[in-house]
């Protein structure tokens, strides 16, 4: 880049497609201790494992893009987009991913019976909410005074523990303060003394004070890790997830793949925690600081990387913000709706039972070798 702050589409389709590549990284190391994952995919670069050398999305990557199209058809009022975002919870659902959170599963199926986005969500802590909080605080990020309350909408919609909200408003308002600094820009102290005036919970506030102290004395992801008693991998939980993510993107908010392979090498809960590191990082250093192997090796459809990037742009168009330039070398005005106003962009609904069922059976296979040596 240059030195250079990244243009808006970049910004915005880096969000998604960081991750897209999180998630699809993460996946087949999901659940795994990290001395486990290597035995069974080695040392070295990260790389596809999920198919034959290729990645596939889980509901990680899916969830964020159907947070943007949700903005993208509701963007002006919270209790809108929780609608707009249930509707779309509910589509998923009823195309039978093979990846759902088990509150976010309870949520959804309170949502077909019929209960209202008021009372949808679950007392939970897990960390589904995160997986949509970065596309928010990217989106929102010239307008700060409302990511809280769509942050709030998004979460409250399957989780109604506090401690999912304010997990989630964290990466939010990481994304932010990412796009608006671009990667030379990122300041740690800023960023915490803004979360400290918007935090409440104390569990929270501890884990942010060792994510600092840990970020002040070089440690690793690793150690972080040890500190927070996670050696054995990174949990669902909330108060897990955020710290740990939130650690890897300030140690190299530029670096996307140093951010991604470091979050998921701690093993665990590893696409969730690829996905939200991977798409603060890619928010910050643009979809452009990507590695291209890991987004060449993505094969997924309808929602494939090229989607995505169209999903990026439209996204710009809406969020903008000031002036952005298309790869072509021309020039759009977005100025949060004026010329450049579009709804969600059309996903080809009929391919995505029969992907899911093959998703679901390469889940399985994966499932059955990981009964099988090294140990």
């Amino acid at each position: 880049m240059d030195g250079l702050k990244p243009d808006r589409i970049d910004q915005l389709t880096g969000a998604l497609l960081g991750a897209a590549v999180g998630d699809a990284l993460g996946l087949p190391r999901e659940g795994l201790t990290p001395e486990r994952a290597v035995r069974l995919y080695g040392v070295g670069p990260l790389r596809h494992h999920f198919v034959l050398g290729r990645g596939m999305l889980s509901d990680d990557a899916e969830h964020a893009c159907m947070t943007a199209q949700a903005l993208l058809a509701e963007a002006e009022d919270e209790g809108r987009f929780a609608r707009a975002l249930a509707w779309r919870l509910r589509g998923w659902f009823l195309a039978l991913p093979a990846a759902v959170g088990w509150a976010t599963l309870r949520a959804i199926v309170k949502l077909c019976l019929g209960f209202p986005v008021t009372r949808s969500g679950v007392f939970s802590a897990g960390n589904g909410p995160a997986m949509r909080a970065p596309i928010l605080g990217a989106c929102l990020a010239d307008t700060p005074e409302r990511i809280a309350p769509f942050v709030r909408a998004s979460t409250r919609l399957t989780h109604t523990d506090p401690r999912a909200e304010e997990g989630a408003l964290v990466i939010a308002l990481a994304a932010a303060h990412g796009v608006q600094h671009g990667p030379h820009g990122v300041h740690p102290t800023a960023l915490f003394g803004e979360l400290r005036r918007r935090i409440e919970g104390e569990a929270l506030l501890a884990a942010l004070d060792e994510v600092e102290a840990h970020l002040a004395r070089g440690a690793s992801g690793r150690q972080l890790a040890a500190s927070l008693g996670l050696s054995d991998g990174v949990t669902g939980y909330m108060l897990h997830t955020v710290p740990v993510a939130l650690f890897c993107w300030l140690k190299s908010p530029g670096d996307v793949a140093q951010c991604v392979e470091e979050v998921i090498l701690l093993g665990g809960d590893a696409d969730s925690t690829g996905a939200v590191a991977g798409a603060l990082a890619g928010a910050t250093a643009g979809a452009s600081a990507i590695p291209s192997a890991w987004l060449d090796g993505i094969c997924d459809y309808p929602r494939s990387v090229g989607w995505m990037r169209k999903l990026g742009v439209r996204l710009a168009e809406r969020f903008g913000g000031t002036a952005v330039r298309l790869e072509r070398g021309t020039t759009l005005v977005a100025r949060g709706g004026a010329e450049g106003d579009r709804g969600p962009l059309p996903l080809f609904w009929p391919a995505i039972l029969p992907r899911n069922a093959l998703f679901l059976a390469i889940a399985l296979l994966h499932g059955f070798r990981r009964m099988l040596p090294p140990y």
